[in-house]
């Protein structure tokens, strides 16, 4: 027997902790999560708008992975911020969808981005003659998709109704919320998830099979620094997108439960925050053009203030 649906107002997420000494150790983690994956992002985007020579596909392609970042990253962790300092477990009905919106489709804009990105690493080594023309249009693709997945699935999961406003988890997230309904209707959000989940896997495929052919040209290089430099450059993308669909299937797919355990809560911090932080470092700290920006930056700043401490003399 179904229960009663229920009007709802807001909804109530998550809390980490009673004890206020590890709501404010709670807080600091995510402070500082935040700012990390803040300034990195930030850094990233500013040192490839600003500078000509990195106004290539490969870094046009990590400028919007930085957007990306920045945005998905922001819908949550304020929020936890929130909870963790205030104990304000409360969320709006329109700030839980904005909130479900804006995850799912800055998620889906990572991950689409992360896709072009093996795509763009293929052409680049398998067929770097056509790699202007094939790779100019993978942005805007990635954008696309990010908001058609954001609009399909916050419209399914919004479109039941529901029982309760308890949502086991720090964020709205579609799983959780899908288990407050009432209606049979959440199985259309079931569908379209599973839709998405064997989207994300054959773009996987897709990508295991450009990596394939990725190695095979590597090892064919005759400079043995040629063939790190190739390696150290695609593994961490793929160790990456491994660990963002992983945890995703995991989080979006299992079977569900009425209550949600630790592992549910670190699977999806996984998925929401570690890229977003990790990110500017596997695909840019470790870049030699991005860190010559830097100094480059690092030494334009130094010599500005010298110069505005000499006319101020």
């Amino acid at each position: 027997m179904l229960e009663t649906p229920r009007i709802i107002a807001e909804f109530l997420l998550l809390g980490f902790s009673d004890n206020w000494e590890l709501q404010i150790l709670y807080f600091m983690g995510f402070l500082v999560t935040y700012l990390a994956a803040l300034i990195g992002n930030l850094l990233i985007f500013i040192l490839i708008a600003f500078n000509h020579h990195l106004h290539t596909p490969m870094y046009f392609y990590l400028m919007n992975l930085s957007i990306a970042d920045i945005g998905s990253i922001s819908v949550t962790i304020p929020k936890a911020m929130d909870i963790s300092l205030m104990d304000n477990r409360l969320i709006s009905y329109s700030g839980c969808v904005a909130q479900v919106f804006l995850l799912i489709f800055f998620v889906g804009l990572d991950f689409s981005i992360l896709i072009v990105m093996g795509y763009d690493r293929y052409v680049a080594i398998c067929d770097p003659l056509h790699y202007d023309t094939v790779m100019n249009k993978g942005a805007s693709g990635a954008w696309i998709t990010g908001f058609l997945s954001a609009t399909l699935h916050t419209g399914s999961t919004f479109a039941i109704t529901f029982c309760s406003n308890v949502v086991n988890q720090f964020f709205c997230e579609i799983p959780q919320l899908l288990k407050l309904s009432c209606s049979d209707l959440y199985l259309i959000e079931v569908g379209a998830l599973v839709f998405s989940a064997s989207l994300g896997s054959g773009c996987f495929v897709f990508i295991i099979v450009s990596y394939v052919q990725i190695f095979r040209a590597v090892l064919r290089i005759p400079s043995v620094k040629g063939r790190q430099k190739a390696f150290s450059t695609c593994l961490p993308h793929l160790i990456v997108i491994f660990l963002f669909l992983s945890t995703s299937f995991f989080a979006y797919l299992k079977p569900p439960s009425s209550s949600t355990s630790n592992l549910d809560v670190v699977v999806s911090m996984v998925y929401a925050v570690v890229p977003q932080v990790i990110n500017p470092i596997i695909y840019s700290m470790r870049n030699k053009e991005i860190k010559a920006a830097l100094w480059k930056l690092i030494g334009w700043h130094f010599s500005f203030n010298n110069r505005f401490s000499l006319v101020h003399l």
